[in-house]
């Protein structure tokens, strides 16, 4: 098939939309399919570091993303996402599925303007969808008065997860399908020979809860030598973050933004992933990326991570407990042979959502909608 995956945020900053579209292109490819991905991209320059507090990656598009406007960050859901609303944007949808004659478009976050409202507006092809966030998605009352009869127009609901579908369903009713995000999995991960490193990987979002693990850290590095990488913190806000919170930054490394096979290495070597998010997850994908590399996982006891994880590959804490986080990496880091036992297990996990599975399942989803 002719497939136009379509993301209403942009390819310049990374998230995990962004990251699953992406993802989700390459394993479609793999199983035979022409795949395109239209979404916002914003180019280096005045006007991009005028729109945005934060660095991104603005080197050269990959040849099966179609930009199709610049972006601006709203806050949404406890997050900054980078959405466009460039009314340009618009009439370069219409042109881009009038070129390329999609057989199907499969939209991310559906109701998000511009770019998902005007491909349900214009594509003359069966189209589905994808919720990926969750909580009381209040922003949704908006679209419902505006666009939301367009949600019609749609074939098949999907969800990432019972949380997504059930925050969802408030607003436009019931009738979802679940299929989760996936993973890409390494060929090859072994839990043990690690560096003495802790990772992170999130923006500086509030609900990413960072500041919960800075205030940790110190006990952590005091009782463990254990290193911190940050991964998809921008130096700068990080550099604002610690002006205000003045915490002790010993053995703190700020890698920022980086493209994914380094975030994946930086994964593979180390001894354990945190994530103390404070909520507002519908889905565990970053606990899912650290088990594909074999690395276990102390994060928050919330619903998005807890219908991931599992005792025997990651230790869940109370959310904004810096206390019980920082006796939880160190008893961790202190007991290697249960650290590598996890590291183990964790793989086992993420092997039930490999990309290929997930593809496999969204195959079937189209094959019924364009029938």
């Amino acid at each position: 098939m002719k497939i136009g995956i379509v993301v209403p945020f942009s390819w310049s900053y990374w998230g995990g939309v962004v990251e699953h579209s992406e993802n989700q292109a390459a394993a479609l490819r793999a199983r035979g399919h022409e795949v395109k991905i239209l979404m916002g991209h914003d180019p280096p320059g005045a006007m991009t570091r005028f729109l945005h507090p934060r660095s991104g990656r603005h080197g050269q598009l990959p040849p099966d993303v179609i930009p199709v406007g610049r972006s601006v960050v709203v806050p949404a859901n406890g997050s900054l996402p980078n959405i466009v609303l460039s009314p340009r944007s618009i009439g370069r949808i219409r042109e881009a599925l009038r070129v390329h004659e999609f057989d199907i478009v499969h939209l991310h976050e559906p109701f998000t303007p511009t770019i998902c409202v005007a491909t349900l507006a214009f594509a003359e092809c069966p189209a589905v969808a994808t919720w990926h966030a969750a909580g009381d998605l209040a922003w949704m009352r908006a679209g419902l008065a505006m666009w939301g009869f367009l949600m019609d127009r749609l074939e098949t609901r999907i969800a990432v997860s019972r949380l997504a579908a059930e925050s969802a369903e408030r607003w436009v009713g019931a009738g979802f399908e679940i299929v989760p995000n996936g993973v890409v999995l390494p060929a090859h991960a072994d839990p043990e020979g690690r560096e003495h490193h802790v990772v992170f990987i999130g923006r500086h979002d509030a609900r990413k809860g960072l500041p919960v693990l800075l205030r940790a850290w110190p006990e952590i590095r005091r009782r463990s030598g254990a290193r911190l990488r940050l991964i998809g913190t921008d130096p700068l806000q990080y550099r604002l973050l610690h002006t205000r919170m003045h915490f002790d930054e010993d053995g703190i490394d700020v890698l920022g933004i980086v493209p994914n096979e380094d975030r994946s290495r930086e994964l593979a070597s180390a001894k354990v992933f945190v994530s103390p998010a404070l909520g507002g997850e519908s889905f565990g994908i970053v606990l899912l990326e650290a088990f594909a590399t074999a690395t276990p996982v102390v994060a928050s006891d919330i619903p998005g991570f807890a219908d991931v994880a599992t005792p025997e590959a990651a230790t869940l804490v109370p959310p904004a407990d810096e206390s019980a986080l920082a006796d939880a990496v160190c008893a961790l880091l202190a007991d290697e042979d249960r650290r590598t036992a996890m590291g183990r297990a964790a793989r086992d996990v993420a092997e039930r959502y490999s990309w290929h599975g997930i593809a496999a399942r969204l195959e079937t989803i189209y094959e019924r909608a364009v029938a």
